[in-house]
């Protein structure tokens, strides 16, 4: 293939490079007001008076809304296909404040100074309530974090408002009790996992306008523009068509960015004044008042016959999912999914728990979504069970593991369509050098070194649900434009999409010119989340480009006065038989002559199955016993994302999410004080993994060929989140002996484990 598996450089990486792009903020409207929210000071509290009445009296304020001005209808700012999961639980304003930063107030003026002084000057009396702190006691807390009449659910996923229960899950095959009773060995044991903040390097910004016909206009750094519109739809009670959503370049997401955490806001503001709105969260704001991941407490118990075949699995969860629901039961139900079917040789299998609401900030997407905090919790207990059945971990798994053409008891049947994780596992034992290290070396001076692993897999696209669409037209110069509703967040998704077109149409890069996304002009993408990007839009893609090239032959079968059959056609020149005519002159006497036709080719794409990508990770570690500081020196993924698109893009993909995976084993946590205030709000406080942190990254690919992908390729972007934490978790145990089971893996805990 000239374009697919090729790794040419991104569109737009020199643009980027050099400060080109345009981002949400470079298209703020002249004389735009500047947003500001007041935000609770309190965990828990029901506003009893607001005050606005000298904010709104300063000169250069244009508005000052409280719970009393804005629509009353609950919806959801998760970012998901109608209908969407999540409880509609949210007012665009709320009489009850749920968490410290919910919003009070929105406050709109001729300037931030000039907004942030009336923010002062709005006056609140709150009556204040004992808030749920702690999400393991929330379900048996007095207080009852939602106590509304009129909070929805659009499908039933087990809501018990009065004990603060957002969803109740269970997933069993099998007697999972029964089995693990039969079973030779069983390991138990109970694994939490902390919140993280996305950490991008884009804060959290939307711009709003009315144009010429009076509709909202809203330019948004969101990945989920369609879903925005839905949004903004319902919570301000405006038909859809009334609303365009425009995503110009991103500076990251990693997740944060499924959640339309202030686009309604500046929406508000213009829909009340007619004026232009502009709302940017500064770094406090982004930490302290969007979303986390879902910090977890996962038990497993997992049971193998002494020939060393995993014949039970069962794994209870609880989910904290802070103040509102936003994806509190997809990311839940994705913890099962993601991890039940990677053991096949297993007779029963069960996951089951529940998501409570706390007065924390809420919860949201992250990078792994569940996925995350079941692969620490089942790999530690994997490798636990290794040592327990006196076998190598690494061996263990070769065992165990699905295989390409099998099924397990959570697919119901289905088969595998494609996986190389055994091969995975073989190359990056021999690239850690597993042989000679496992399980531990004495350094001297104090210092240990030691090697550990995991595995873990992912989906493609949510199965059944989400559909791309794609649009490719036939310029009159002979060039592309291909339009597209997904959204580049910097993976690189727009370059990956045109080298598929480009592939198919055997034209060159530079013939294509890529379009997203513009709730107007694009074709409905779900938006670029769930690893949905290069498997579903991609087929999508690769489907239209199938589409406008069939009509170029059929179009130039018409001129050059043949059929169909006799026409080639090798991306530059039609032929038939003697005849021939340029794609240029085609277009041209298309679009501006007798054919009176411009040539444009969709496709729309939604796959029954999420073929899972594999990786496998292993982690080199040096354990210092004076202190209990861990050093990671060397990480080494093995990945399996079907074929490889882009091997550079995807290289720096998972060079990517092998980092922030560190920074949840080694570093990043979120905490708070005893009163629900947030204290890890700046990088200060929040320690993410620097350079130097990181130690040596090395990434290989096993491709497999899924057969449902284009080109046979499979998703890359969260699973490689996955493996880090485990991997680093067994390292650090196998140099000391030290089993860390709540994230982070900080000196302290190793230090602590060691005394004991």
């Amino acid at each position: 293939m000239k374009y697919v598996g090729k790794g040419l450089p991104k569109l737009d990486g020199i643009r980027i490079a050099t400060g080109q792009p345009v981002y949400t903020e470079d298209l703020t409207p002249a004389n735009t007001l500047v947003v500001k929210i007041l935000r609770s000071p309190h965990a828990f509290a029901r506003i009893k008076t607001i005050d606005t009445s000298q904010a709104a009296a300063l000169e250069g304020v244009a508005c000052v809304l409280t719970h009393q001005d804005v629509p009353k209808v609950r919806f959801t700012l998760a970012g998901q296909s109608y209908p969407e999961p999540s409880p509609y639980d949210r007012y665009i304003l709320d009489e009850i404040v749920r968490y410290v930063g919910d919003e009070v107030a929105i406050i709109a003026a001729v300037d931030e100074k000039t907004a942030i002084r009336a923010m002062a000057l709005v006056k609140v009396d709150y009556e204040v309530f004992d808030p749920v702190l702690d999400f393991e006691t929330a379900a048996e807390h007095p207080s009852v974090v939602h106590p509304e009449a009129d909070l929805a659910c659009n499908i039933d996923i087990g809501l018990q408002q009065e004990k603060n229960i957002v969803c109740s899950h269970i997933n069993e095959v099998g007697d999972v009790e029964q089995e693990l009773a039969q079973c030779d060995v069983v390991v138990e044991e109970t694994y939490y996992i902390q919140a993280q903040a996305h950490a991008m390097m884009e804060t959290y910004r939307a711009v709003s306008y009315l144009d010429h016909t009076g509709r909202l206009v809203v330019t948004s750094s969101t990945q989920i523009p369609f879903h925005v519109r839905r949004q903004l739809a319902r919570a301000l009670q405006l038909p859809a068509s009334r609303i365009r959503v425009i995503k110009p370049r991103i500076g990251g997401g990693f997740g944060g960015k499924q959640t339309g955490c202030v686009e309604v806001f500046a929406a508000l503001v213009t829909q009340k004044t007619g004026q232009p709105a502009k709302i940017v969260l500064d770094r406090r704001e982004t930490f302290t008042s969007t979303t986390s991941r879902h910090a977890m407490r996962l038990k497993v118990r997992i049971g193998a016959d002494k020939e060393g075949f995993i014949r039970a699995l069962d794994i209870e969860g609880l989910s904290d999912t802070g103040a509102y629901g936003e994806h509190a039961p997809t990311v839940f139900w994705v913890v099962g999914e993601k991890t039940l079917p990677l053991y096949n040789k297993t007779r029963a299998v069960r996951y089951h728990g529940q998501v409570v609401y706390t007065n924390k900030m809420p919860a949201g997407a992250l990078r792994g979504y569940g996925a995350t905090q079941g692969t620490f919790a089942l790999e530690c207990a994997v490798n636990k069970l290794a040592e327990k059945l006196n076998l190598d971990p690494a061996e263990l798994r070769l065992k165990n593991l699905i295989k390409e053409g099998e099924t397990a008891l959570a697919y119901h049947g289905k088969r595998l369509g494609s996986s190389t994780l055994h091969q995975c596992i073989e190359k990056g034992k021999e690239l850690i050098g597993w042989q000679e290290k496992y399980p531990r070396k004495e350094m001297g001076n104090n210092k240990v070194r030691a090697v550990g692993m995991a595995v873990t897999m992912q989906g493609s696209g949510i199965a059944g649900i989400d559909t791309a669409s794609a649009e490719i037209r036939l310029n009159d110069d002979g060039s592309y434009t291909l339009l597209l509703g997904s959204t580049d967040m910097g993976t690189g998704s727009d370059t990956i999409l045109a080298q598929m077109a480009a592939e198919v149409l055997e034209t060159t890069l530079d013939q294509i010119v890529v379009y997203a996304a513009d709730t107007d002009i694009s074709p409905f993408d779900p938006g670029s989340y769930a690893s949905s990007t290069t498997y579903v839009t991609g087929m999508a893609v690769v489907k239209a480009a199938q589409d406008v090239k069939s009509r170029i032959i059929q179009q130039g079968a018409n001129f050059l006065e043949t059929t169909v059959e006799e026409v080639t056609f090798d991306g530059q020149l039609l032929h038939a038989g003697d005849k021939s005519m340029t794609l240029e002159k085609l277009a041209e006497l298309s679009i501006l002559g007798s054919g009176k036709l411009q040539l444009v080719g969709h496709g729309t794409y939604g796959s029954n199955v999420s073929p899972p990508p594999y990786v496998a990770g292993f982690a080199e570690v040096e354990v210092d016993q004076e202190t209990g500081k861990t050093t990671l020196l060397d990480y080494v993924a093995v990945v399996d994302c079907g074929t490889v698109i882009n091997p550079t893009l995807a290289r720096i993909q998972v060079e990517g999410g092998i980092v922030q995976g560190i920074g949840l084993a080694l570093y990043e946590d979120v905490k708070y004080d005893t009163k629900g205030t947030l204290l890890t709000n700046s990088f200060m406080q929040y320690k993410i993994p620097c350079r130097k942190d990181i130690g040596n990254i090395r990434v290989a690919f096993e491709e497999s060929h899924e057969p449902t992908g284009p080109f046979g390729a499979k998703s890359i972007g969260e699973v490689v989140i996955n493996t880090p934490a485990p991997a680093i978790a067994h390292a650090v145990y196998n140099a000391v002996g030290v089993s860390v089971t709540k994230l982070p893996i900080t000196p302290e805990k190793v230090f602590m484990g060691m005394q004991k």
